[in-house]
């Protein structure tokens, strides 16, 4: 089980310094949509410069141009790119087929998607790398949460790697580990502590084990 942070809303001086403070503690640093809004890829380059031998995520939410705004993201050095479940079929494959070709993973974000378990069949079906159950920040603040939904999506996915991601916090985070998905993601549950290390140090403990 992986530990992903995510980064929302940062400039890139302040993303780099948050994650020199908590490299230790994570494997996989994702720049976020809204740093890509605000910053472009050139935040995905600067990050992987700063940190080679972290992993990097570009939350790019590809909704159509698959094939090329994977290979731009690979250019900038991201990781693993993520692309959403709602998009159509051609585009996710186009995604995993740029992606092979630039040894790359694809993320599927499952947001919004309405049959989750029929469509987790399906995108497990193209190749796709990651397929993530994630509750967005307009439904976290109505109380709604992704445990359920990864058990889903668990039960359905024989092949892609399970990822769940929306505000998991370390109350929460044993409940999601007990659903055992291969990658935790998190953001303000680190970010938005008072002892940003001490919060990330204790979620690394529960995730391996340790």
């Amino acid at each position: 089980m992986e530990l992903q942070l995510a980064l929302d809303l940062v400039n890139i001086p302040e993303g780099i310094e948050l994650v020199k403070e908590l490299e230790p503690y994570i494997d996989i640093v994702e720049i976020g949509t809204p740093v890509i809004i605000n910053e472009g890829l050139r935040a995905v380059k600067e990050m992987k410069r700063a940190f080679p031998n972290l992993k990097v995520l570009a939350d790019l939410k590809i909704m159509d141009a698959a094939g090329y705004e994977v290979m731009k993201a690979s250019e900038a050095g991201a990781d693993i790119i993520t692309i959403l479940g709602a998009a159509e079929d051609m585009s996710i494959k186009g995604a995993v087929e740029e992606a092979r070709k630039q040894n790359k993973k694809v993320l599927v974000d499952m947001i919004s998607v309405k049959n989750l378990e029929e469509r987790a069949k399906e995108v497990d079906a193209f190749g796709v790398d990651y397929i993530c159950v994630h509750t967005g920040y307009d439904l976290q603040a109505v109380g709604k949460n992704s445990f359920e939904d990864l058990q889903t999506i668990k039960r359905a996915v024989k092949r892609a790697k399970t990822a769940i991601a929306g505000g998991i916090k370390l109350s929460t985070l044993p409940e999601v580990i007990k659903a055992q998905p291969d990658l935790v993601i998190v953001g303000g549950g680190i970010t938005g502590q008072d002892d940003r290390k001490a919060a990330a140090a204790e979620m690394r403990k529960l995730i391996k084990q340790e």
